[in-house]
C-alpha cells in the first residue's frame, strides 16, 4: 500500500506520457486496491481511511485522461 502514499508523486505530466496500455493497467490496479482498501476498512483492518478518497481522486484523473485520449472505459 506504499504507493498509495506516493499517489501525489506521480504529476499529471507523467499520467499523459502514458500509453493507452499503460492507462488501462494503471486504472485496473488502482480500481483493484480501491477494492482491497474499501474491504479492509469494512473488516475494521484500514485506520488510514483517508487514502480511500485520494485513490477514487486518483482513479478520477486517470480516466479523465483515458477519455481525452479516447480511450473507452
Amino acid at each position: 500500500m506504499k504507493e498509495i502514499k506516493d499517489l501525489k508523486l506521480k504529476d499529471l505530466a507523467k499520467l499523459n506520457e502514458l500509453s493507452k496500455a499503460d492507462l488501462k493497467q494503471e486504472l485496473a490496479s488502482s480500481s483493484k486496491n480501491l477494492y482491497v482498501l474499501k474491504m479492509k476498512k469494512q473488516l475494521g483492518e484500514q485506520t488510514q481511511t483517508h487514502l480511500i478518497k485520494a485513490l477514487r481522486r486518483y482513479i478520477a484523473r486517470v480516466k479523465t485522461i483515458a477519455s481525452s485520449k479516447g480511450i473507452n472505459i
